[in-house]
């Protein structure tokens, strides 16, 4: 008989989150869905879910996290499965893409993932055994278009601070998953989800302009469901030997291949420079 899990889901306002929290408590689960303001009109998706709380919060902002984490506890006893999905996408040339917004992006991309992950881990130490599911994309993989490179290298530290973390966890029967979603049809695309870069130069125009003007036409014409991702979600969460890396979608499944297939290439055909740094021999 399948154990009843806590889920702890950031960012469940929309997307991915919401229809993670959907499809965890259509199986009978107990949800935790942080949202950033109006818990309210989340609830009333919910009506009369005795398995849900909603709580309010900025994953930027550790205090609050911490206090969210608590409360999460306090409310159905532990926290069995925690997904990082909060995030939002940057669109822009590295050039146009100030400081402070490329700072932002990793604040709560990166950074906040890393406030929530902190802040749950003491207790499924504690407890020996968890699962902590990180939210990554096909952009953490490769660089695919340009004007995602900035947002794509969040999602790469997002899969770097995977692996690291499941070395760490490992001991302690914790699992770590980086799930890599390819394009979905989720709002992500909408304005809503993403930001572009306040400065739009001339000289981009022929490629982040060109990706600028594709993004608005590909809104509601992803390929991927995703409420069938998070089928998917919920399958990971009760393998008994989940992977460390999830690309999801036959895009992403497409860009990881052909990401090891160019560094397969660049390794060996650089092969002899790059291995003729060690001490001559006496």
């Amino acid at each position: 008989m399948k154990k009843q899990k806590v889920w702890l889901i950031t960012g469940a306002s929309r997307g991915f989150g919401l229809e993670i929290a959907k499809a965890a408590l259509k199986a009978g689960d107990k949800v935790v869905a942080t949202v950033r303001s109006n818990p309210e009109q989340f609830e009333q998706q919910f009506p009369e879910q005795q398995n849900l709380s909603v709580v309010v919060l900025d994953v930027t902002q550790e205090k609050q996290v911490i206090a969210g984490v608590e409360k999460a506890i306090a409310t159905f006893g532990g926290i069995d499965v925690l997904v990082n999905n909060a995030g939002y996408g940057l669109l822009g040339a590295t050039e146009e893409i100030t400081d402070q917004e490329v700072r932002s992006q990793f604040d709560t991309n990166v950074f906040g993932l890393l406030n929530v992950t902190r802040a749950v881990l003491p207790y499924m130490r504690s407890r020996q055994k968890g699962h902590i599911i990180n939210i990554s994309s096909l952009f953490g993989y490769a660089a695919t278009v340009p004007g995602f490179g900035l947002y794509g290298a969040t999602k790469f530290a997002v899969e770097g601070i995977t692996e690291g973390l499941q070395l760490e966890v490992k001991p302690f029967g914790i699992h770590v998953t980086a799930v890599a979603p390819g394009l979905f049809r989720t709002d992500f695309a909408s304005g809503d989800s993403y930001k572009s870069s306040q400065l739009l130069l001339e000289e981009y125009q022929g490629t982040v302009g060109q990706v600028r003007q594709a993004v608005a036409g590909l809104h509601g014409n992803q390929p991927g469901d995703p409420a069938k991702l998070a089928q998917v979600i919920l399958e990971l969460a009760n393998a008994e030997h989940p992977p460390l890396h999830l690309p999801v979608g036959k895009d992403a499944v497409s860009a990881l291949r052909a990401k090891m297939s160019t560094i397969a290439k660049e390794v060996t055909e650089w092969e002899t420079l790059s291995v003729s740094t060690d001490h001559q021999k006496n």
